[in-house]
This record gives C-alpha cells, sequence and structure tokens, in this order.
C-alpha cells in the first residue's frame, strides 16, 4: 500500500465525512457545530489536495497497472473523477465564501448540490485509488520534471 496516495485518500474520505456530519449538524439547527465541522472538512480536502499536488510534481502520476482491456474504462471513468473534482472545488469555495460573507439564502441553495458533488468525487477518488494501488499492481510513475524535461 503507497504511503502518500493513501494517507492524500484518507484525507478526501474524511473531508467526505465530516461533510456529512456537517449537513447533519445543519438540519438539526445546530449552526455553530455546522459551521465547524463544514471548515474542517475544507481543510481536510486542503490538506488532500496539498498531498495530491506535492506528490504529482515531485513523485509523479501513477499509470494504470491494471489488463489493458479495462484501460480505456479506467481512462473514462477518470475523466469522469476529474470533472466532479473540477467543478466540486469550485462549489466549495463558492459554498465556503457565501457562508463567510452570510448569504446563507445562496448558501443553503448551493449547499446540498456542492454536498452531493463533493460525496461522488470523494467515492470517485477512493474508487481511482483503489484501481491504481488496490486491485492491479501500479502502473508507471513520472513525475512533473521527467515528464516534462526529462530529468
Amino acid at each position: 500500500m503507497p504511503f502518500l496516495p493513501t494517507i492524500s485518500t484518507l484525507f478526501i474520505i474524511l473531508s467526505a465525512v465530516l461533510m456529512a456530519i456537517g449537513w447533519n449538524f445543519i438540519i438539526k439547527g445546530k449552526a455553530k457545530a455546522h459551521k465547524i465541522t463544514m471548515i474542517s472538512s475544507a481543510i481536510s480536502a486542503l490538506l488532500f489536495l496539498i498531498i495530491y499536488m506535492s506528490r504529482t510534481i515531485f513523485i509523479g502520476n501513477t499509470s494504470f497497472g491494471g489488463p489493458e482491456d479495462l484501460k480505456i474504462y479506467y481512462t473514462i471513468f477518470l475523466i469522469f473523477h476529474i470533472i466532479l473534482a473540477t467543478s466540486g472545488a469550485v462549489f466549495v469555495v463558492a459554498t465556503l465564501i457565501l457562508a463567510f460573507k452570510r448569504k446563507i439564502r445562496i448558501h443553503r441553495k448551493i449547499g446540498p448540490v456542492t454536498a452531493v458533488i463533493w460525496f461522488f468525487t470523494a467515492i470517485t477518488g477512493v474508487m481511482v485509488y483503489l484501481f491504481l494501488y488496490i486491485f492491479w499492481d501500479a502502473g508507471e510513475t513520472t513525475n512533473l520534471f521527467r515528464a516534462i524535461w526529462g530529468f
């Protein structure tokens, strides 16, 4: 089990779990607990992003190491995950900004959409991790510097 991908995946799972707990808090009218939990969820997601980006730049991305006939399906799934993650991150930032600016009416409308996108992002992210590191041996890893400059 690779160390950094496992740690970053745990942070994204933690982020989704905290988001679910925070959503439950606001349903129960516990606004302060909701705020603390949602900020904790965002911090966990940020820690994921820091580890992921650092690993991508310095160590590299790992290619799919599973059967060649499944590679196209993995690639399509990965593209779906990337679209979800990117749109989810935009929604998270927008939702947090609305909350901090106290634009609660709009925050309430996009918050549930943000949460659902984030849950699917976390689920598909865990699946990508399983496809790359658990179900099959990891493929080749190439860091950014090697990929661009050859060293």
